[in-house]
């Protein structure tokens, strides 16, 4: 099986909870580069900007982070030429408060960029790269008979949790388990919220929208 662990964490603890664990680090400060390379900081370079056709990146981080709209600043399309790992990100401290993040000529919220933007850029690198795809089979096969934990400085698992940072190890797990998410079930999910919160009304509000009605 394959678990999800804080970079932060002790390597006795993890061994504690995971006994015989393979730790495999695969942030952008990872001793080996064939793990260092499923970090979305890895400039594997030529990666399709989505939103912009013909545009390419050096790496996945660059794209998030270049595409983000601020109260204060614009995109930075400068970033998609950093291939250095560092100075990518654009923070709040600096820019202020986000607006969202460009898909060709819209502006996406935080949730709907997850999945149109960072999703599918990521999973580019992991269907396309072939040295990532060597690292990857490699997991597959080594998770079949050994527990693996991928260290990540993030771990929030879901998906569609957006109140906290994605982990890119949670969507390598994912991909290896054939369980990468689409943007048809992010669909799903939002009308399955949407309903939830449809029934959470009282009746008042059930009595109000019936009246619009008619």
């Amino acid at each position: 099986m394959i678990f999800i662990v804080n970079r932060k964490t002790k390597p006795e603890n993890i061994q504690k909870k995971y006994q015989n664990a393979l730790i495999l680090d695969i942030t952008s400060k990872s001793p080996y580069t064939g793990l260092r390379m499923l970090s979305p900081f890895f400039p594997h370079g030529n990666i399709p900007v989505p939103g912009m056709p013909g545009v390419t990146a050096s790496c996945v981080e660059a794209i998030w982070q270049g595409l983000k709209v601020f109260e204060s600043c614009g995109v930075d399309y400068s970033l998609f030429n950093n291939d250095t790992m560092e100075n990518l990100k654009r923070t709040v401290r600096k820019y202020g408060r986000p607006l969202g993040h460009l898909y060709g000529d819209k502006l996406l919220n935080y949730s709907d960029a997850r999945m149109l933007i960072y999703l599918p850029t990521y999973k580019y690198v992991l269907d396309n790269i072939p040295s990532v795809q060597e690292t990857l089979t490699k997991i597959k096969n080594k998770s079949e008979c050994q527990n693996i934990v991928l260290l990540d400085y993030n771990t929030n698992k879901d998906v569609f949790d957006f109140s906290r940072p994605l982990s890119h190890a949670a969507l390598v797990k994912l991909y290896i388990e054939d369980k990468y998410p689409s943007f048809e079930s992010y669909q799903r999910w939002k009308l399955n919220q949407s309903n939830i919160c449809d029934n959470n009304q009282d009746n008042t509000d059930n009595e109000n929208i019936q009246l619009e009605l008619f």
